[in-house]
């Protein structure tokens, strides 16, 4: 699992996806279709919430091809995690 560095607090995304609501498969997928809709460079942040798509997502992203930039748990949230995925 990728963390936070000093570098990547340096990052804005280019794009933001909310898939709290949602469960796997569903994550993946909804994550999926922004990846194809953003340019290949771009930065995607998504947040997400549960064990399941904390694991899916950033494994699905890699074996897509893309680099999963960073995964940290968000201020005051003790399941809820935003990814950074840069789109390759």
């Amino acid at each position: 699992m990728t963390k936070n560095s000093s570098n990547l607090d340096k990052i804005t995304p280019d794009h933001q996806i909310d898939i709290t609501h949602l469960i796997c498969p569903m994550t993946f997928v909804r994550t999926k279709l922004m990846i194809e809709k953003i340019y290949v460079g771009d930065v995607l942040e998504v947040r997400l919430k549960g064990v399941e798509p904390l694991e899916n997502v950033p494994r699905s992203a890699r074996q897509h091809g893309h680099d999963v930039l960073s995964i940290t748990p968000e201020d005051g949230s003790d399941d809820v995690n935003i990814v950074l995925i840069k789109k390759q």
